[in-house]
C-alpha cells in the first residue's frame, strides 16, 4: 500500500512546479500571447478560487475564535488573579513579538527591489477597485483609528471587510458572554462552538487544494516577473526567521530572568520536549499534552496555573503566528509597493495582536485572516502563494515560539501567584 505524500510536500512540490514552469515562461516566452492567455484565464482563476475560499470563512472564523477565546479566560470576577495575570501577559508578549516583527521588516525592507512600475501594474490588475482602496489608504489618522475600533453596524464591517470592527465586536460579544452565564449563554457558546470546529474543517479541506492553488499562484507571479521573486523570498524567509529569532532568544529570556527568577538556560533545558514537539508537529493543540507535562514536572509550575495558562496558550497566545502575519503583510505591501503609513502599520499591529487570540492552533488557521488584512490595505491576496511554498519551515518555526510563550507565561504567572501566596502569608502572620 502506498503511503500519501504529506501535504507540506505537495505544497513543495507544487511551487517547485509553478516557480519553475512560471521562470521558464518568463525567459523563452516573456512577450507570447498564449502565455498572458494561460496566466489570465488558467493560473489567475485557480488561484482566485482558493483565495475566495479563505475570504469566505474570515467572518465566522474571526468572530466564533476570538468569542471562544475570550470564554475561555473565564469570568474575570472568578478567576481572579491568574486570568487577569494571564491576559495581561497575552496581550503585552503578543504586541512585543508583532512589534519586533514590524521593526525587522522596515528594517531590512525585504520586499523591496522589485521595479516599482512592476508592482504598481500587479497592484492595478489585481484591485478591482484601485481607486477606492487608493482613497481609502490616505487621509487615516490616529482619530480615525481610534473611532474605527468601534463599528457602527458589525454587520455592514463584515460585509465591507472592516475586519478591526468585526474584532472588536466579536471581543466585546466574548466577555458578556463570560460574564453572563446563563442556559442561553451556554446554548449560544455551544453553537458557536460549532461554528468554529466546521470554520477548522472547512480550513482542512481547503488547504488540501493549496498546493494547486500554489503551483498555480507562483506560476502568475514568476512567468510576469521572472526570477526576481525568487531572490525577494529568500530574504522575507530571513526576515521572518530573524524576527522570531529575537522575541525567542532576547525576549523571553528576559521575561524568564527579570519576572520569573529563573535561569533562562536552565528554562531551555528543561523546555525542550516541548520545544522539540512543537518544532516537529507544527501545532500547538499536538503539543499540548507535553507541554503540560513541562510546565508541571519539569519547571515546578503549580498545576492550577500551568494547566490554565497552557491550555488557553493553545488557542489564545499565538506570539509566532502574531510575528508572523505582521511580517507577512507588511511584506507584501513592500512587495507590490503599496506604501503604509505609521498609523496603518499600528492597524496592522492591532489586527495581528487581536488575531491572535483564539487562533486556530492547526496549519493553515491564520490563512483567512491574513487574506483578510491584505484585502483591507489593497494589497494583492495572490502573494498569498509565495507564502505558502516556504511555509513548512516557518510554521515549525512560529510554532516554536507559539509553545514557548505558553511556558513562559506559565513560569511568569507561577512566580506571580507563588509571591502573592507569601505575601499574604506573611500578612496573615503579622496579625497574628
Amino acid at each position: 500500500m502506498k503511503r500519501a505524500i504529506p501535504l507540506h510536500t505537495q505544497m513543495l512540490i507544487g511551487f517547485v512546479v509553478g516557480a519553475t514552469a512560471g521562470i521558464v515562461g518568463n525567459l523563452a516566452f516573456g512577450e507570447a500571447a498564449w502565455l498572458h492567455a494561460l496566466v489570465e484565464y488558467v493560473a489567475q482563476p485557480v488561484g482566485q478560487i482558493f483565495l475566495r475560499l479563505l475570504f469566505m470563512l474570515v467572518v465566522p472564523l474571526v468572530f466564533s475564535a476570538l468569542v471562544l477565546g475570550v470564554v475561555e479566560i473565564g469570568d474575570p470576577r472568578s478567576l481572579g488573579r491568574i486570568g487577569g495575570r494571564t491576559l495581561a501577559y497575552v496581550v503585552v508578549v503578543t504586541a512585543l513579538a508583532v512589534g519586533i516583527g514590524l521593526v525587522t521588516v522596515n528594517l531590512l525592507q525585504p520586499g523591496r527591489g522589485l521595479p516599482p512600475d512592476v508592482g504598481q501594474a500587479i497592484l492595478a490588475d489585481a484591485a478591482q477597485n484601485a481607486t477606492a482602496i487608493a482613497a481609502k489608504r490616505e487621509g487615516v489618522s490616529a482619530l480615525d483609528l481610534l473611532l474605527n475600533l468601534v463599528p457602527r453596524n458589525p454587520l455592514a464591517s463584515a460585509v465591507n471587510g472592516d475586519l478591526i470592527g468585526v474584532m472588536v465586536f466579536a471581543l466585546l460579544f466574548g466577555i458578556a458572554a463570560a460574564v453572563l452565564r446563563t442556559e442561553g449563554t451556554r446554548r449560544f457558546l455551544g453553537a458557536v462552538q460549532g461554528v468554529y470546529d466546521i470554520c477548522l474543517r472547512l480550513i482542512e479541506w481547503i488547504i488540501r487544494t493549496a498546493p494547486y492553488a500554489v503551483a498555480a499562484l507562483l506560476f502568475a507571479i514568476t512567468a510576469r516577473l521572472g526570477v526576481d521573486v525568487l531572490v525577494q523570498l529568500a530574504r522575507f524567509v530571513g526576515t521572518v526567521t530573524l524576527a522570531l529569532a529575537v522575541h525567542f532568544f532576547v525576549v523571553f529570556p528576559l521575561l524568564v530572568r527579570l519576572v520569573g527568577r529563573m535561569s533562562p538556560l536552565d528554562f531551555f533545558r528543561r523546555a525542550e520536549p516541548a520545544i522539540l514537539t512543537a518544532f516537529s508537529t507544527s501545532s500547538s493543540s499536538a503539543t499540548l499534552p507535553t507541554t503540560l507535562m513541562v510546565a508541571e514536572e519539569r519547571l515546578g509550575v503549580p498545576r492550577r496555573v500551568g494547566r490554565f495558562v497552557c491550555t488557553l496558550g493553545a488557542t489564545a497566545n499565538m506570539n509566532g503566528t502574531a510575528l508572523f502575519e505582521g511580517v507577512t503583510v507588511l511584506f507584501l505591501a513592500q512587495f507590490f509597493g503599496v506604501d503604509l503609513s505609521l498609523v496603518q502599520q499600528v492597524t496592522v499591529l492591532l489586527l495581528c495582536i487581536l488575531g491572535g487570540i483564539g487562533a486556530a492552533g492547526v496549519p493553515g488557521g491564520s490563512l483567512p485572516v491574513i487574506a483578510m488584512i491584505l484585502a483591507m490595505f489593497g494589497i494583492p491576496p495572490e502573494g498569498i502563494g509565495l507564502i505558502l511554498g516556504v511555509d513548512r519551515f516557518l510554521d515549525m518555526c512560529r510554532t516554536c515560539v507559539n509553545v514557548t510563550g505558553d511556558l513562559v507565561g506559565a513560569v511568569v504567572v507561577g512566580r506571580g501567584e507563588a509571591e502573592t501566596a507569601e505575601g499574604g502569608a506573611c500578612g496573615a502572620d503579622g496579625a497574628a
